[in-house]
């Protein structure tokens, strides 16, 4: 069978040349705010909500909410609903025929693969490309997320006045559900695969679904579970920024789960992440909780594959569930424990993005959040619990920091005093003239990063 065409996408092999060094500066991460902020979140609004309007106009006016449009605006509006529901319905499709090949029961052409993979990311970044359809009707969004937030009452009822039902909460499953493998698909570095199983979290009751990377060649690689940012959806759009697969390279196998409420786990009439913002902090902390069991479920059938060491990490939301994971693990079993930990555009506390950071003035969630009894000091005091709450199982030594003085989404200075706390060596932390999202795109250019990251995790490879 004929490998797939090569990991390494167009903007990729763009970020690795010397261009990539002016593209990865604080300028870029302007650029991409104001992109968010005026575009992305409200065109994502207007997407979501044609997902549950089902064609009807007037359900999905109700739905974005939209400001009274007229009639040449309604008219927009069904022209928009009908290249919508077209491309839905063969993203839909192919993700049906995708899961017969790589999932089915029946035997397949190897050969296909290749070929419903590649239909399979050309209809889906068609479908999520329809956002441009509802150009014409952005600035009619009255906010960019969809709002309920519980009431403080109701929080303190489900985790405890003090939070002291949430160690239940993250508690590992009593039996980890069975990981189902898919067929292979090859590449220019080794092969891709999935796993997919139930998820171990009854508040999300889904399936979780990982990609593999797996290097050519390497009988036990050391293997990265890595965590993607919120509203990035990585395994469904063509052309992708990867700042990870460099490790392919070095031999070592990249984990990537697809995070609660992102993907093919969005809930219906929302798009990918804003069920995590739409009911914080209960949002925040039923997402930790899944991303915990979901990442133990992943540890424990990667410690059956490979006898190379593992290390967990991610970028922003990704690099936050990770430290998170990484804190209760000293308290599971040993073989569950990673040995290294990867940390990319992180900051000390989730406070700090969620109340402080640019993002949040994009989002502006204080108002529903004020009517429904909240202040910031109590917010605060609930988002503060998904914060570690010690050093992590893993050791100063083997933890690799990437963070940027310009970063105002996670700030770098609440992330500089947890590494010197966790007593992280300086030849670990890489700390550059760049924004939250240029740190991704600079260690693209400059995979001194991983470079680290895979020198820790050869070392402890050699130790077993």
């Amino acid at each position: 069978m004929k490998a797939a065409k090569g990991n390494v996408s167009f903007p990729t092999r763009i970020l690795k040349s010397p261009a990539g060094r002016l593209i990865a500066r604080p300028w870029f991460d302007r650029c991409v705010l104001y992109f968010l902020k005026s575009w992305f979140f409200p065109l994502s609004r207007l997407w979501a909500a044609a997902r549950a309007a089902e064609g009807d106009v007037d359900r999905f006016i109700e739905q974005v909410p939209l400001s009274t449009p007229g009639r040449r605006q309604r008219r927009q509006i069904a022209k928009a609903l009908y290249y919508f529901d077209r491309a839905r319905l063969k993203a839909f499709s192919t993700e049906k025929l995708w899961h017969d090949y790589f999932f089915g029961k029946e035997s397949v052409a190897e050969e296909r693969l290749p070929i419903v993979e590649e239909m399979r990311l050309d209809n889906r970044s068609d479908y999520n490309m329809t956002r441009k359809y509802f150009m014409p009707l952005r600035k009619l969004v009255k906010t960019s997320v969809q709002v309920s937030p519980p009431s403080p009452e109701e929080v303190a009822e489900r985790y405890g006045p003090m939070g002291e039902k949430l160690d239940q909460l993250y508690s590992l499953p009593e039996i980890f559900p069975e990981v189902e493998v898919s067929r292979t698909l090859p590449t220019r570095l080794g092969s891709d695969y999935w796993i997919r199983f139930s998820s171990p979290s009854a508040e999300m009751n889904d399936l979780v679904y990982a990609r593999i990377y797996e290097p050519a060649g390497v009988k036990n690689p050391p293997t990265l579970v890595f965590g993607h940012g919120i509203c990035v959806e990585t395994d469904h759009y063509h052309q992708i920024l990867d700042e990870v697969s460099t490790l392919v390279h070095m031999g070592i196998r990249v984990i990537k789960p697809e995070a609660p409420w992102h993907g093919r786990r969005v809930l219906p009439g929302h798009f990918g992440g804003e069920q995590l913002l739409s009911a914080i902090p209960r949002s925040m902390i039923d997402f930790m909780a899944a991303q915990l069991k979901e990442w133990a479920t992943i540890i424990n059938w990667s410690r059956t594959t490979s006898s190379g060491s593992l290390a967990i990490g991610g970028s922003s939301l990704g690099a936050q569930s990770a430290k998170f994971i990484a804190d209760r693990a000293r308290d599971w079993p040993e073989y569950l424990q990673p040995q290294a930990l990867f940390i990319a555009a992180h900051c000390g506390h989730a406070a700090e993005t969620a109340l402080e950071g640019t993002l949040s003035d994009i989002w502006n969630l204080g108002d529903a959040m004020k009517a429904k009894g909240w202040h910031r000091e109590l917010e605060r005091a609930w988002l503060d619990r998904l914060d570690p709450r010690a050093k992590p199982c893993v050791p100063g030594h083997n933890i690799v920091s990437v963070t940027g003085v310009c970063d105002n989404v996670t700030p770098a200075p609440s992330a500089d005093k947890q590494m010197d706390n966790w007593q992280v060596p300086p030849e670990n932390r890489f700390i550059y003239q760049r924004g939250h999202f240029t740190i991704p795109l600079g260690i693209i250019n400059n995979a001194a990063p991983l470079e680290k990251l895979a020198e820790i995790l050869q070392s402890e490879t050699a130790k077993k």
